[in-house]
């Protein structure tokens, strides 16, 4: 696989197999279930979704508890992550391969994007934007660190590995036929379910 970015190689790469070990278990899992159930409270009827960058497929679990028969696709560029992935939905419905390479051939009721934009190369969000909104038939979730302005932040020793910024209103901007349903924010230190202090936009395509 050829990537564009350096970002795309360092998560397919040594770091990317790491952040599996990092980022499984039951707490993660009722921690996504809480998430999910408030971040989609205002969306109903949605019978498929497919997730940018689902790792091992913590989110797509919870999703599946909490919405049962749910058709889910998933888009993942770490081999073995995408493995592990296939577990969790069947393996002809993960695409193991960068966004940046992903076409998107059909529409999904739900597309979804969690704590993913952070670490893609800001010179190619605009690509990744496109995708997402193509890959878009009606809802739109997007769950990442939020700062008005660009900035970009050290990452585990990693410089260019971590950004902040208003990804869902730049969407928007870009995409004026996505609005915005509903938006919250999720606390690394709530007591019962932390998330990693992700701001989470649901938007619609109207």
């Amino acid at each position: 696989m050829t990537f564009k970015t350096e970002q795309e190689a360092f998560w397919a790469g040594d770091f990317g197999t790491e952040y599996i070990r990092r980022n499984q278990g039951d707490a993660l899992l009722a921690s996504n279930l809480d998430f999910f159930g408030k971040a989609l409270r205002q969306a109903s009827g949605f019978r498929s979704c497919i997730e940018f960058g689902a790792n091992i497929g913590m989110n797509l679990r919870a999703l599946k508890l909490l919405h049962p028969g749910i058709d889910a696709y998933a888009i993942e560029i770490n081999a073995a992550a995408a493995n592990q992935l296939g577990e969790v939905i069947p393996s002809a419905k993960v695409y193991n391969t960068s966004i940046l390479d992903f076409v998107p051939m059909r529409q999904w009721d739900l597309t979804l994007v969690k704590g993913v934009l952070i670490h893609i190369n800001q010179e190619v969000l605009p690509q990744v934007y496109d995708k997402l909104f193509a890959a878009c038939g009606r809802y739109l979730l997007v769950a990442e660190y939020y700062n008005p302005v660009p900035v970009a932040i050290p990452y585990r020793g990693h410089d260019d590995r971590l950004f902040k910024r208003d990804f869902a209103g730049e969407i928007m901007d870009r995409h004026p036929q996505l609005q915005l349903v509903d938006y919250g924010f999720a606390y690394r230190r709530d007591p019962s379910f932390p998330q990693d202090d992700i701001t989470w936009f649901l938007m619609e395509k109207r």
